[in-house]
């Protein structure tokens, strides 16, 4: 499959990059493994947490699993530097488990993007802080997150 993803490398301007993560924010919260799949290599390398993963039927996989753990899940994504074709984020995202508890993960993570603008690798480490549901920020209708709704430097985080 011969995809590609705009905007394409190098990311020259802060928008050009801010507008990537924005798009991987959208796709992150639509929750659609199939879809999310599309926008890496076919041979794509994640590092996330401690799991090892390589190639689209992998991540299809990993997120599928995820969201069957994590559940009522919203993400924030924000850029945090840029060069030629890397892009580092930082990131956090609310769920909760089966049993009700309610998590908000914190975490950073390093692209590297091909010249099709599809990511090859993804580096990923996070943290997870348990919360009480009154503690929660991110509230919006699964889904993208409204253009209003105040980034993570807005929220203080």
């Amino acid at each position: 499959m011969n995809n590609t993803r705009p905007p394409f490398p190098p990311f020259l301007t802060k928008e050009a990059a801010a507008i990537k993560v924005r798009l991987a924010e959208d796709a992150w919260n639509s929750q659609n493994p199939e879809k999310i799949a599309l926008s890496y290599t076919v041979d794509s390398y994640w590092r996330n947490r401690s799991a090892f993963i390589q190639g689209r039927e992998a991540i299809i996989q990993f997120l599928r699993d995820k969201w069957l753990k994590g559940q009522e899940y919203r993400l924030i994504k924000e850029l945090w530097s840029f060069s030629d074709n890397h892009i580092a984020v930082r990131f956090a995202y609310e769920w909760h488990n089966d049993g009700g508890q309610w998590f908000r993960s914190y975490g950073n993570e390093n692209w590297e993007f091909d010249e099709a603008g599809l990511m090859r690798r993804r580096l990923a480490s996070i943290n997870d802080m348990a919360i009480k549901e009154s503690e929660r920020l991110f509230s919006w209708p699964i889904g993208r997150r409204p253009d209003d709704h105040p980034s993570l430097s807005e929220l203080g985080l």
